[in-house]
């Protein structure tokens, strides 16, 4: 498993060792182990605009997935907004670090065949998101389930 990680925001609040820990046990978690990776940091307005190139929403969103299929390269790329996860954990009073590596872990979890659109989808994302980051060390959230934009 080759998990390559990018910061295209400074300064960089979680260790690349962090970042990678955090995919591979989402992989583990998805039955994905051998899954190739790339996991990039960015601002809000870069992601924003993937959002609306590819998703047609120019609105603010946490982490974007997508899977690149078989080619050369990583199979999965992973766009997380720093900004956004800066800002929800100060709202919720949980660590940048967690609220980064959850956004790691839902995205990768994604890639994994993991939904959140129906109810019962969303209830075992959730619950995969818990034992992944439980599994990481990271304290379950203070005030309830981190709402997904």
């Amino acid at each position: 498993m080759t998990i390559s990680v990018a910061w295209d925001v400074e300064p960089r609040p979680l260790a690349d060792s962090d970042v990678q820990a955090a995919a591979r046990a989402a992989a583990d978690h998805g039955g994905q182990p051998e899954l190739e990776l790339a996991i990039v940091f960015v601002d809000e307005d870069f992601l924003c605009g993937l959002h609306q190139r590819f998703l047609d929403d120019p609105s603010p969103t946490d982490v974007l997935s997508f899977d690149l299929g078989q080619g050369p390269g990583p199979e999965g790329e992973v766009y997380v907004s720093v900004d956004r996860a800066r800002e929800v954990s100060t709202a919720r009073s949980t660590s940048l670090q967690r609220e980064l590596a959850l956004y790691v872990v839902h995205g990768v979890l994604h890639l994994c065949g993991f939904d959140d659109q129906s109810d019962g989808d969303r209830e075992a994302m959730r619950a995969a998101e818990r034992s992944v980051l439980q599994s990481l060390g990271y304290a379950d959230e203070p005030s309830g389930e981190h709402e997904w934009r």
